[in-house]
């Protein structure tokens, strides 16, 4: 690989807020190779700004213009183009910050002979209704200071749950599983960060504030009433991830993994419920029991433990009441963590 990590970063319409995010990334110089993917950006000056990047930046920024095909096909296109040891993507609206990320960096240059598979690191969730930050970590979930394996973790809580902004995976470990992402479609992050997890051997923790989660924008993709109008995406990633991986073959290789994934795919079923209860489309309980007999015939096991034994998921109950209650806890949730 002729860099140490590539920077893909999204950018669709993003002219207002992208220069502070690429900012923090040229910090690493040309250890990093930042990839600009202009989504068929045509409201503002996007394309243009990509490409002034790319001619200042030479050695470091690579412009690629591309129709208009979803956040899920920039991070495709990345990663076809990275020639980073590792991979990480930058939403535009969102930047890193600069001295956890010269941290970062010194201690993949200090593992890259071991070839580490994935690294994750803190984000933090920036609110600008608010002006205030909420950190998530895994302090109690991951060793410190040393390379392990999915048999040394500890129990996640919901809140825990690895996201985009969590974790730098491997070039080639990704290239080498077949993560492809589809395209025009939302909330895809979902299955960039699952499908992976069964090819990852060996794991390192930093337990440093590394990704800043911008959060608040009305038009953001994660806002409550726009998820719910997006739905059926929600549904589609649903059913691929559950489609991705059998558990039982997951249990095999490591419990714990396969427990996360688990609880991962509880997790997803959840949402998907809650949103289809604030959608308002007609056919939503219909929207609902298909995904629960999409699930049941693909893996009945899995069915049954996430319908009758995930006691946190009260929408995993199909009926009326459950599915009120869910909302409640999730009005509460959203309260507390502010996560859209």
């Amino acid at each position: 690989m002729d860099k140490l990590i590539t920077f893909a970063v999204p950018c669709y319409n993003s002219a207002e807020y992208m220069g502070h995010c690429i900012s923090t990334l040229l910090s690493v110089g040309e250890d990093a190779e930042i990839i600009l993917i202009d989504d068929g950006s045509t409201e503002d000056s996007t394309p243009e700004i990509c490409d002034r990047y790319a001619e200042k930046y030479p050695n470091i920024v690579r412009a690629i213009h591309q129709e208009n095909g979803g956040y899920g096909e920039c991070v495709n296109q990345g990663l076809r183009h990275a020639k980073g040891m590792y991979y990480k993507v930058v939403d535009s609206d969102d930047w890193l910050d600069i001295d956890a990320l010269r941290e970062v960096m010194v201690k993949l240059k200090e593992l890259s002979e071991q070839k580490l598979d994935m690294m994750v690191c803190n984000y933090v969730y920036e609110h600008i209704e608010d002006d205030t930050q909420h950190t998530i970590h895994h302090r109690n979930v991951f060793p410190e200071n040393t390379v392990f394996t999915w048999d040394d973790i500890k129990d996640f809580s919901v809140s825990q749950r690895l996201l985009m902004h969590s974790v730098i995976y491997r070039t080639e470990m990704l290239r080498e599983c077949g993560v492809t992402l589809p395209k025009h479609t939302f909330y895809v992050d979902n299955i960039f960060i699952y499908t992976p997890l069964p090819y990852v051997r060996s794991i390192y923790y930093m337990d440093v504030d590394l990704y800043r989660y911008f959060i608040g924008r009305e038009d953001q993709s994660v806002n409550e009433n726009i998820m719910a109008s997006r739905i059926d995406q929600q549904l589609r990633v649903t059913k691929i991830m559950i489609d991705a991986h059998r558990i039982e073959d997951i249990y095999a290789v490591s419990r714990k993994l396969g427990k996360y994934m688990k609880k991962y795919l509880a997790i997803m079923m959840t949402i998907s419920n809650i949103f289809c209860e604030l959608c308002n489309y007609e056919d939503k309980d219909e929207k609902r029991k298909d995904l629960w007999r999409y699930l049941q015939s693909r893996d009945e096991k899995l069915y049954k433990y996430i319908k009758w034994h995930c006691i946190w998921s009260f929408a995993c109950i199909q009926n009326a009441v459950g599915r009120k209650t869910a909302v409640f806890l999730y009005r509460i949730a959203r309260k507390i963590y502010k996560f859209n």
